[in-house]
């Protein structure tokens, strides 16, 4: 490409100089030339490249109105025909996440390169994994230079007119997508020869790209449930009718949490599910208890299964949540268990 490589950049409010938390309702706006990390970009994509724009956009404002945050991304993009967009990086930031995959899904659909760069364990890549091409990322913004130079350097490659390469040779994070290539030896060869590395020892590397998961170690069973007090933990999203707390029905940050002291079942008129991953018709208009098996706890209770439920409940919702928040909304929800003398808990699977 003999011509200077045109290139927009997307941030959300923060990066983009606006504010923290108070100004995540922001909607899309475009500046002029580079803004905030956008001045770093510009240096290390040389004189070959200028971003000749920069997109900012409210965390909250993306998150909660895509449709809308979507066409203004797409009316920057028809406005400035760039060669290359450049989005974040967002870090561990779910919402900032979403935003970047917006971003580059929009530039998808318009045939135009896109990098982004985040977390491995970022809600947007869980969600959008396929639709972009992220560098991986810690959670520290203090590795921004280092992290811009790779988003860049493979950023210019596809706006060339490269195909990426694989993940090993161009450093994304794998998108679970396959491709038929040749190679030398046969299939069953190579099998056998990472088999005998296995068996000896010796450093080998799978064709297949699968994705590692913590262990989570069961804990110890209750060896008496007489005496025992029993939590409920739900990431079924069921709340109070209404909302009050803003529990969102995706990419959860936060556990509601709720009493049922005196309560022995769930009413359809006081009690609803947000979550926004499946079906929740039969329980917001009919047995919210589907949810929350409350009539069937408080019968064991009364049989005296064990000795008590704990007088509040906790809720939020899997549904495209990364594993580095849920395991935060965790370890809160047990920090209080363990310091009110809980004995074990239920947890009800959306």
């Amino acid at each position: 490409m003999s011509e200077k490589v045109r290139v927009v950049h997307y941030l959300n409010q923060f990066f983009g100089g606006i504010g923290a938390e108070e100004e995540a309702h922001i909607p899309v706006q475009v500046q002029e030339g580079t803004v905030g990390p956008g001045r770093l970009l510009q240096q290390v994509l040389g004189d070959s490249s200028t971003v000749v724009a920069t997109i900012v956009g409210g965390d909250d404002y993306v998150a909660e109105n895509e449709d809308e945050a979507g066409l203004a991304i797409d009316a920057a993009l028809s406005e400035h025909q760039p060669d290359l967009i450049i989005a974040g990086p967002a870090f561990d930031s779910g919402r900032y996440g979403m935003g970047c995959a917006l971003v580059c899904r929009v530039a998808g659909a318009r045939n135009i390169p896109a990098v982004t760069g985040m977390d491995p364990e970022n809600a947007a890549v869980i969600t959008h994994r396929r639709d972009m091409i992220a560098i991986p990322t810690g959670s520290s913004p203090s590795e921004m230079r280092s992290i811009i130079e790779k988003m860049a350097a493979l950023g210019l490659k596809l706006a060339g007119g490269e195909e990426p390469g694989p993940v090993s040779e161009d450093g994304y994070i794998p998108r679970g997508i396959r491709r038929l290539v040749f190679k030398e030896e046969r299939g069953y060869v190579r099998a056998i020869e990472m088999l005998k590395a296995r068996v000896a020892g010796e450093p080998f590397e799978s064709e297949i790209q699968v994705q590692k998961y913590d262990d989570a170690p069961p804990a110890e069973p209750l060896d008496d449930l007489s005496g025992a007090t029993i939590a409920i933990v739900v990431s079924t999203g069921v709340v109070p009718r209404g909302n009050p707390d803003s529990v969102p029905g995706a990419r959860a940050l936060e556990a509601g949490r709720y009493s049922i002291e005196g309560i022995d079942d769930l009413s359809v008129e006081e009690w609803e599910s947000v979550h926004g991953g499946f079906n929740t018709r039969i329980l917001n208009t009919q047995n919210p208890n589907y949810a929350l098996p409350l009539p069937s706890l408080r019968k064991l209770e009364s049989d005296g299964v064990f000795k008590n439920l704990y007088p509040y409940f906790f809720s939020t919702v899997g549904n495209q949540t990364a594993v580095g928040p849920a395991r935060e909304i965790g370890q809160r929800i047990a920090e209080e268990l363990k310091s009110a003398g809980v004995s074990g808990a239920i947890q009800v699977s959306g």
